[in-house]
This record gives structure tokens, C-alpha cells and sequence, in this order.
């Protein structure tokens, strides 16, 4: 039973090693490459994904009331038209609650063997992953690939490890002798069981099911609770494979698939409200906007509560010594995916007197005009902006853009990107604000929209974006500054803010990305979350443990 665990120990092994050192690891390719997943690779999951289309997506054994859902829609013009089975909440608790009773009395190597084989087996079809990503969230192929993809696996692996590591924490058994002086000791054998909360919910989110889901899929999973997936319903097809693949592990295995199930729905009758509030239901993952992240953890009383939701994020610029290479990785982290992440940044503070360059002076304007340049300049071919900022994953989000224009002076307007007609589309609308006359960058404004915002000095600039992270939350910073005074109050200032800092990127790095097994995803210490992907705090609490004691034989 513990086959599984015996194949992937050693990459267990790196993976806890990783999460102590903090260093670069990951145990999956992220270049969408031939040589390393097979020359085929790229044609098969192209074509196990076409033959789903049009298609009911079925899952055998799947509790269902025998009606089938689904409306997702492509981003980028391509008729999806697939179907999956509904299910009643009670059918879809009743079949959890059965499945986990077997699964609870697993042992904790069984779990986690089982946990890393689906894992693995979702890598090795992460192209066609790649395309289901690509065409329910609007992510261009090669970013569909790498965070629907491996990302997504490597944070997966990072929730199981922390899981494995918090479970044998202590040992399963031991032997308790206490002296009695002239008398004999009292012996006691003990041993130690992993009771798991119950049955857990993960609610997908629209942009990045796979990338979000998996922690807390994972996570409870290796700690021995069943598991029900409610995908967005804009984006369920990335979440079903992932289920099937697991459901197809557990079965191998020798246990019920049941102990992970689909929750699927559709827009306007959606049944995430019911499912959460179940009584039964002991662990909610979710991911997606404050206002629903708030009604869940005020109203999921009966549930361990994990939440990441949404912030405003902000880059403060102080200084620099690399001007262009500024503006170019500012240009990059607003274009990626269309402004699309919730590690995006939208508030951009200068001083309004300008700041010191290695170009020289530059005036508040200047700083403005040389990100508006660099974004022009980044996407002025078509090809490379389709393949940088993708589709539109909302139509909501496109009309949010074009209202945004009254909100400050536009010195960039959103474009449609040339050569993707069939898509929604939308390049970065960047607008000039003063900090002192408005506060319309203090709500997100999630998608293509950026501010580069006037505030009195640098000093200014940190405290204003440090308070709107405390007060709206954020999970992402930035600072540019040449020196170390600078540097150290902007450290000082968003560390206090629950936020993660980075400091003057001009490379290939940017402030959107998040690396499994080195940097913590949200904090968990501001309105932008209350749960970090991955930290011990994000595990432990999924299980508990008892004790049976016994006099030790004589």
C-alpha cells in the first residue's frame, strides 16, 4: 500500500529540504519542451484536449443526479460546448463521507504516496492541461503551460510536503515511564493518531484554477480528508482533469475515488453558498474576491476557513541606477496576462518632484512617460503581446477598462491587440493620479489598469502604500530606491503591512511571480488573505491528534 510513497520518497525528501533552505527548487520542467516531456507531447495534449470539446466530461463511479452543467466559454473565440455531471449537495456529501472513512484510517506515507502519484501523473499530461488552462482563463500557451502547469504541480507538492512534515512531527508511538520512587515505574504505551478534520471544499477561482486549487486540494488530501472541488464555472475543465486523475490514482490504490469529487455548476445557479454552509462540510479553501471571501468566513462558521482574496498592490519609486530596465520590468509585471494576477501591481508612487536616475533627473511626468514608452515598446508587436497579456478571462473586466478612463488623466489607452479578433483583449490603460486629489487608486481595479499616482516624497510614498495595504490588504510590493536608508524603511514599513517585498527588479524577475518552496503566496496578515501558500499554519490545522494509552505489558 505504501508503493507509491517508496517511488516518489526522494523527491519528497528535496521537497522538505527545499521548504527548510528557502533556495530554488522544483521538481518539474517548466519549459514547454519536446526533450524533456516528449516529442509528441505537444500534438497529444492538443488532441486529448480537442477530443473533449463538445463533449460530457465523465466521471465513472461520480455520484450525479443525472443532469449535466456547463457554459465555459473560451476567451480567445473557441467554442467549448463540454458538459459535466451535476450532482446534489447531499449525494455529493454522503458519497465524501463514506469514501473518507477508509481514507482517514490510511496511513500518513499511504496518503502522501497516493497525494505525490497524481501529482506526477498531472505533470505528464501538463500540455494538455496547458490548452484546458489557456482556454477557460485567457492565459496566452506558454504561460497556461508553466502556471496551470508545472507551478501549479510544484505548489501542490510544496502543501504535501508541509503536510508530511507537520503529521510526523511527533512520533506515532512511544513508551511513557514514569519513576515511583521504591516502587515500580508506571509504564504506559502510547500511541498517536492523525484525526482529520472531515470533508473539505475547494471553491476554484476564474483566473488560475489550478495554480490556487492545488495547495488546498493537497493539503487536505495528504491530511486525510475527503475532498470536493466547486470550480468556478468559468473554469472547471483544468479542476475536472485534475480529478479524474486522482480519482483514477485512488482507485488504483485500493480506495473509494470518492474521497475526491466534482462539485460542478453554472452561473446564476451556483451552489457554492449551500455547499460551504453544509454541516458537514470541516475545511473551506477559496480563492476570488474580498466580498465573497468575507460572507464565507463570517458565515462558514462550522468550517476551518482558508481564504485568498484581493489587495492593491504598489511599486514605490524612490530612485534608481537603472532607468530603462526599470520601466522595462514595471512594462512586463502591468502587461503579464493583462493585469490579470493577484500579484499584479496597479498603484505606481512617485514623487511629484521626480526622482534621481542614472539618465539623470527625471520629473514625476518623465517617470510616467518612461513606463508608457517601455509598455509600447514591449507590445508593439502583436505576435509578442498576444502571447504576453492573452485574453480576457471576464467580460466584466473589459468594461471595467473602458469606464476606468474617467478615473485620471490616461496617458496610455487600453488597445484591442491586433491579429486575436475572435478574443477579448485588452493592453494596460495607464492613468496620472495625485495621491493629495484622489483616492481612486485606493480600490482594486482588477485587470488592465494602473496608476502612476504623485505622493510629496519617497518617505510619502511608502507610507501611503504601506496604509493601503494594512487598510485594503495586498499581496505584492515594490520598491526602487539606490540607497540603503530607503530601502530598509520601505522593508520595514510593508513587513509590517503583511506584505512581501522586492527590490529593485530590472531583470528577468518580476514582482507578479510567486516560486514554490522559497517565496511564501500571501501572508495571511492583511485584508488580502488570511491563509499563506505554504506555511506550516496552512496544513496543521487540517488534522488533529488523539492518543490511546496502555499499561506496557509486563
Amino acid at each position: 500500500m505504501t508503493r507509491f510513497f517508496e517511488t516518489h520518497r526522494e523527491m519528497l525528501d528535496k521537497a522538505l529540504a527545499a521548504a527548510r533552505d528557502r533556495g530554488y527548487w522544483s521538481p518539474y520542467p517548466e519549459a514547454p519542451s519536446g526533450k524533456i516531456y516528449g516529442e509528441t507531447a505537444k500534438d497529444d495534449g492538443e488532441a486529448a484536449f480537442t477530443a473533449r470539446l463538445g463533449n460530457s466530461f465523465a466521471l465513472a463511479g461520480h455520484p450525479t443526479n443525472g443532469e449535466l452543467v456547463g457554459k465555459e466559454a473560451s476567451p480567445f473565440g473557441l467554442p467549448l460546448e463540454i458538459t459535466y455531471p451535476a450532482a446534489d449537495i447531499d449525494q455529493l456529501i454522503g458519497a465524501s463521507k463514506t469514501a473518507g472513512e477508509a481514507w482517514i484510517l490510511a496511513s500518513v506515507e499511504e496518503r502522501t504516496g497516493v497525494c505525490l502519484e497524481i501529482i506526477h501523473r498531472i505533470n505528464k499530461r501538463s500540455f494538455e492541461m496547458a490548452n484546458a488552462v489557456m482556454h477557460t482563463t485567457g492565459q496566452a500557451f506558454v504561460m497556461a503551460f508553466q502556471a496551470g502547469g508545472p507551478h501549479a504541480q510544484d505548489r501542490a507538492v510544496e502543501a504535501v510536503a508541509y503536510a508530511y512534515a507537520e503529521m510526523t512531527r511527533n512520533p506515532a508511538t512511544a513508551t511513557w515511564t514514569k519513576p515511583q520512587g521504591k516502587h515500580d515505574p508506571i509504564v504506559m504505551d502510547k500511541e498517536f493518531r492523525i484525526l482529520p478534520r472531515g470533508i473539505a471544499v475547494t471553491i476554484g477561482c476564474a483566473t488560475f484554477p489550478t495554480w490556487n486549487g492545488y495547495p488546498g486540494i493537497f493539503a487536505s488530501l495528504a491530511t486525510g480528508n475527503s475532498v470536493i472541488v466547486k470550480p468556478h464555472p468559468t473554469a472547471v475543465l483544468p479542476l475536472a482533469l485534475s480529478i479524474e486523475i486522482g480519482r483514477e490514482v485512488l482507485r488504483e490504490a485500493g480506495f473509494d475515488p470518492n474521497v475526491l469529487l466534482l462539485a460542478a455548476d453554472e452561473a446564476g445557479t451556483e451552489i457554492t453558498k449551500d455547499l460551504v454552509l453544509h454541516p458537514e462540510v470541516a475545511i473551506v479553501d477559496f480563492t476570488g474576491s474580498n466580498s465573497f471571501g468575507q460572507w464565507v468566513r463570517e458565515n462558514a462558521r462550522q468550517a476551518q476557513v482558508y481564504t485568498e482574496e484581493a489587495g492593491v498592490n504598489s511599486i514605490v519609486v524612490a530612485s534608481t541606477d537603472n532607468f530603462k530596465g526599470m520601466c522595462g520590468n514595471i512594462a512586463f509585471s502591468l502587461s503579464l496576462y493583462s493585469g490579470q494576477m493577484c500579484t499584479a501591481p496597479q498603484n505606481i508612487y512617485v514623487p511629484r518632484d521626480g526622482i534621481e536616475t542614472d539618465a539623470g533627473h527625471k520629473s514625476f511626468d518623465e517617470v510616467a512617460e518612461g513606463i508608457k514608452i517601455a509598455i509600447d515598446k514591449l507590445l508593439g508587436d502583436p505576435a509578442r503581446a498576444a502571447g504576453i497579456c492573452g485574453a480576457i478571462a471576464n467580460p466584466a473586466t473589459l468594461e471595467r477598462v473602458k469606464q476606468a478612463g474617467s478615473l485620471g488623466e490616461v496617458i496610455r489607452a487600453s488597445e484591442a491587440i491586433e491579429g486575436l479578433d475572435g478574443a477579448r483583449t485588452a493592453t494596460p490603460m495607464l492613468l496620472k493620479i495625485d495621491a493629495a486629489q484622489s483616492d481612486a487608486h485606493l480600490e482594486e481595479r482588477f485587470g488592465p489598469i494602473a496608476f502612476v499616482v504623485a505622493a510629496d516624497s519617497a518617505e510619502d510614498a511608502i507610507a501611503r502604500a504601506a496604509q493601503s495595504a494594512r487598510d485594503k490588504g495586498a499581496i505584492t510590493a515594490a520598491v526602487y530606491a539606490t540607497d540603503e536608508a530607503t530601502l530598509d524603511k520601505a522593508a520595514d514599513a510593508f513587513s509590517r503591512a503583511g506584505v512581501s517585498l522586492s527590490c529593485n527588479l530590472t531583470g528577468n524577475i518580476f514582482v507578479n511571480q510567486s516560486a514554490a518552496f522559497s517565496d511564501y503566496h500571501v501572508s495571511g496578515a492583511n485584508p488580502a488573505g488570511n491563509a499563506c501558500l505554504t506555511d506550516a499554519a496552512f496544513v496543521a490545522n487540517r488534522f488533529r491528534v488523539t492518543a490511546i494509552r496502555r499499561h506496557a505489558a509486563a
